[in-house]
């Protein structure tokens, strides 16, 4: 924490500083969007490189000074939060005061640009996110306050822990993880008691794009067990980019690359080339809209998939055939197809990329 204290005091000097000298203040922000600042490592995923552009939020300039403010107001609220020990989630500093920040994006933004600025993680500065995603399977695990959490025996899911680094006594027998893309095909399997049923294992679902925390215990679960992690997702563009966010990360988070991606993952269905393999009727089938296209094209131009060779030649099949499935056409074959047939097949013969 005084690592924290100090880097924010740094920036105040710098304010202070400048006012001194009669000049404007000034914050320096890395320019988190650009793909220009982000390099493709194998071993890493997508992480932003040291010498990277940036950006100026100047006090002086009508279309930044709102921003510049903001930042201050935040950098202050963090300052007593890591001085008294105490957290706060991206939500209650918004409600502290709705009506000067405007809009919850707006405060996740400045908080990301806050821990790029300092090169400290989030959780260092003693904000949380709001976890949406859910764990179910063979696991149990302490939480940082002490609660025993044990996700084996309930029958409902459990939801990710808010302080995930504060977790510790992880154990698990699982042989491997399943990263669900979508609540209801999560829900189904828990039904199904699927993590029993075939080979113990550890479910986990963001429910769509996942939030930090479902990252974050991705990658714990990662560093503690080394067992293989598969993703089943939709066969569609969507579902590629929420499978390549938990593998190689996203361009907006490049500066914690390390603490978010598992470049090990491996894609284990919806594959394009199972739609054919399995005869799924095309009425079962939607048709690609404009905006699908255009993702499934900026897909592939990333840098990732030249190293993918079996990836880009689904990829292939997905924009030859115009045509996208959800995990559900499943069902059109036999209503357990996915947790009786499909799951326990692709784990025994090997059917990932």
């Amino acid at each position: 924490s005084s690592e924290v204290l100090e880097a924010i005091e740094n920036v105040i000097q710098g304010v202070i500083q400048s006012l001194a000298q009669k000049k404007a203040p000034v914050l320096t922000v890395a320019n988190r969007a650009d793909w220009r600042n982000i390099e493709f490592k194998d071993s890493v995923g997508l992480q932003m490189i040291p010498r990277c552009t940036t950006k100026q939020i100047r006090s002086d300039c009508p279309q930044s000074a709102k921003r510049f403010a903001l930042m201050l107001k935040i950098l202050s609220m963090i300052y007593k939060m890591v001085q008294s020990n105490t957290y706060a989630t991206k939500r209650d500093i918004y409600y502290s005061d709705t009506l000067l920040f405007g809009s919850q994006s707006v405060v996740d933004q400045i908080i990301n640009d806050i821990s790029c600025m300092l090169k400290i993680p989030r959780r260092s500065l003693h904000v949380l996110s709001t976890t949406k995603g859910f764990v179910a399977g063979n696991l149990s695990y302490t939480e940082e306050d002490g609660t025993k959490v044990n996700c084996t025996c309930s029958a409902t899911a459990v939801t990710v822990p808010s302080n995930v680094q504060g977790i510790k006594n992880l154990t698990s027998h699982a042989k491997f993880i399943l990263i669900v893309e979508k609540d209801a095909t999560f829900q189904r399997l828990l039904d199904d008691d699927f993590f029993s049923k075939v080979s113990p294992c550890i479910m986990i679902t963001g429910r769509g794009i996942p939030d930090l925390n479902t990252r974050l215990l991705v990658r714990k679960l990662w560093d503690s067990f080394q067992i293989p992690i598969f993703t089943l997702m939709d066969a569609d563009p969507h579902g590629v980019e929420i499978m390549c966010v938990y593998k190689y990360g996203s361009v907006s988070m490049s500066f914690e690359a390390h603490h978010l991606t598992v470049p090990s993952i491996k894609w284990l269905g919806l594959l394009p080339s199972d739609l054919e393999r399995l005869n799924i009727c095309k009425d079962a089938l939607i048709p690609f809209t404009k905006q699908d296209e255009n993702k499934l094209a900026s897909i592939q131009k990333r840098p990732y998939i030249a190293c993918q060779p079996l990836w880009k030649k689904e990829l292939e099949i997905m924009a030859a055939s115009k045509l996208k499935a959800e995990i559900q056409v499943l069902t059109s074959l036999s209503s357990d197809y996915l947790s009786r047939i499909y799951l326990p097949n692709k784990l025994q013969f090997g059917g990932w990329l």
